[in-house]
């Protein structure tokens, strides 16, 4: 089909890596014999992991507009070295690919972070309320207080939020707070009455407007749908506002060794921003945008479907635009994960409550296919092994109308899985997800297993199931939502020890299910590049590869991995330009 753009997910092994390796060094010499280009820099006396099968270490690397010319031992890369060449020498440093986090929110984060009125979701109920009530009191008249991150445990806590304990704070100020998982909201009297929302609205499909069991008054919570059809209603950001609040983003990123993201939900103010920077010069990163598919975070989905078909005028050399986000279910300390067996039966909801799911499954066969055939790669969210079950069945259908070789699609959090379904991953050219951060051991199971049951509540994330399967399984941090920070590191650490990186404590979640740091570093390099079929071009460091790396304070194979969480990023590098450094390499910047 004309305009369609497939997508290949990596698959690792000698011979591919040798067949890249060779390919590149034709398309940089030729076939025949000729002057070996002079490189512009060369970064030498250091521990260099290329995440390549071939040569997995090597201590130089030449560069060379942008691209990497050679990668090896001194001896070959001083070929490239000629009278205008600057050498860098990193003192033994370590180097890898740059960090590919393929779930992020970087504007909502950064607008958070910049504009809102945030606070970490360990606090208590007290604690948020004595925040919220100093960020009143910074507000002019009348303007809207928004920001995050409350607990969603306190839904069932002896004090639950309710619009009443807001209204205590101001009722002048309307107030919309999301919870930690950036799925419902908590609202207070005057922001339900400027939205229109009162005992009578109906729940919207796919959410839900929590109320009183007694007197069915609206408590102030929305769940999922209810709670981003009302942020979508919120006034609108301006154009440099959302500018400003994603570089806020994106140098934090840069500082941790992100140097690709995919952003999970990009709406027309996100993709006018990044098109925005782009133009000016100002986008240090490579972008990845899941333009959004009938969502509540749109203003409509004539105005998605506006996106898909004007998305090439979106891209640059920086920022791809086939993707396409879809949200089957909710979380499961909500219940709104839509699960194969039922959830612990409660008073609200029965003994043979499974959830629910946000897409009729024809509807979602119909969609995907429809999508896949437009070559639009789609990124669906499932956490329940029924949800993971209907988006594998609509791929499965996509894959039989328009044929195996469409683009790779993606399981977000693929958190419960069926042994029954995890074959399918590899069969259907299915990538799986994993957000370890989102799972590592924390208070929270304890409100988990209230929910799901303490066996249950133990089996998620099965990653190393789903590599012995031969799935493509891939690293998503799903910033900002959970997470105190985008780092990668902590993430990277909790998906080998499967325990929490902050405390080190005994207790891991299904130990089992652990991986080796070789693994997680292919996770996040070029596992996520390849989920958006860019394995050729960055994710490994090999000649013809654009020159995204890392320099860190300490080689995490040397290191005790309880120690990995805490690693320091020295030196970022994008395209072979130095877009973050921290001083401490000698001749990192020009």
């Amino acid at each position: 089909m004309a305009g369609t753009k497939r997508h290949w997910l990596y698959v690792p092994g000698r011979r591919a890596a040798a067949i890249l390796f060779f390919a590149s060094l034709v398309a940089i010499h030729g076939c025949g014999e000729s002057a070996r280009p002079e490189a512009d820099v060369v970064y030498q006396n250091a521990q260099i992991y290329t995440v390549n099968d071939l040569t997995p270490w090597a201590d130089s690397l030449a560069v060379r507009d942008g691209v990497i010319l050679a990668v090896g031992d001194a001896q070959t890369v001083s070929d490239y070295v000629g009278a205008d060449t600057r050498r860098v020498d990193l003192g033994g440093r370590f180097v890898m690919p740059g960090i590919q986090d393929m779930h992020m929110h970087p504007l909502k984060g950064g607008i958070k972070e910049t504009l809102e009125c945030s606070f970490a979701s360990s606090l208590t109920m007290a604690e948020i309320l004595a925040v919220v009530a100093e960020c009143a009191d910074r507000l002019p008249p009348g303007e809207w207080l928004r920001g995050g991150q409350w607990p969603s445990h306190l839904l069932k806590s002896a004090q639950p939020p309710t619009r009443e304990l807001l209204d205590a704070i101001t009722t002048e100020h309307p107030i919309f707070l999301l919870d930690w998982a950036v799925h419902n909201a908590w609202l207070n009297s005057k922001a339900l009455e400027v939205l229109g929302i009162d005992n009578d609205t109906p729940d919207p499909e796919g959410g839900e407007i929590l109320r009183d069991p007694v007197t069915g008054q609206a408590t102030g919570v929305l769940l999922d749908n209810a709670a981003y059809q009302a942020q979508a209603r919120l006034p609108a950001y301006s154009e440099a506002q959302n500018v400003a609040a994603l570089t806020h983003a994106i140098e934090q990123f840069l500082a941790l060794g992100i140097t690709s993201f995919k952003d999970a939900i990009t709406t027309t103010d996100a993709l006018k921003a990044y098109q925005a920077m782009a133009e000016e010069g100002a986008l240090n990163a490579r972008v990845y945008t899941a333009l959004a598919w009938k969502s509540s975070w749109s203003a409509s989905h004539e105005e998605e479907r506006r996106n898909i078909e004007a998305r090439a005028g979106y891209a640059s050399s920086l920022v791809t635009t086939d993707f396409v986000k879809i949200m089957l279910d909710g979380v499961p300390l909500t219940r709104t994960s839509a699960m194969l067996e039922p959830y612990l039966g409660d008073d609200e909801h029965g003994d043979e409550f499974a959830g629910e799911l946000m897409f009729d499954p024809e509807v979602l066969k119909a969609d995907v296919a429809w999508l896949d055939a437009q070559g639009l790669a789609v990124k669906i969210h499932a956490t329940g092994d029924r949800s993971a079950r209907v988006a594998l069945d609509a791929i499965q259908f996509a894959r039989a109308q328009n044929g195996v070789n469409g683009p790779g699609h993606e399981i977000s959090h693929a958190q419960f899985i069926s042994d029954r379904d995890l074959p399918r991953f590899k069969a259907l050219n299915v990538a799986a997800e994993m957000c370890p951060i989102l799972w590592y051991p924390t208070a929270s199971d304890a409100a988990r297993a209230a929910v799901l049951g303490a066996e249950r509540a133990q089996r998620m994330w099965p990653m190393r199931r789903l590599l012995d399967s031969g799935a493509a399984v891939f690293y998503g941090s799903d910033w900002p939502a959970v997470v105190p920070t985008p780092s990668p590191w902590p993430g990277i650490e909790a998906m080998v020890t499967r325990r929490n990186p902050y405390t080190n404590g005994s207790d891991a979640q299904w130990p089992e299910e652990a991986i080796t740091l070789e693994e997680a570093l292919r996770l996040v390099t070029i596992n996520g590049a390849a989920t958006v079929g860019q394995a050729d071009k960055t994710g490994s460091l090999g000649p013809g590869k654009a020159a995204d790396f890392i320099v860190l304070d300490a080689n995490p194979f040397d290191i005790p991995i309880e120690a990995v969480s805490d690693l320091q990023v020295e030196l970022t590098v994008l395209a072979g330009a130095v877009v973050y450094e921290t001083g401490n390499v000698e001749g990192g910047v020009p």
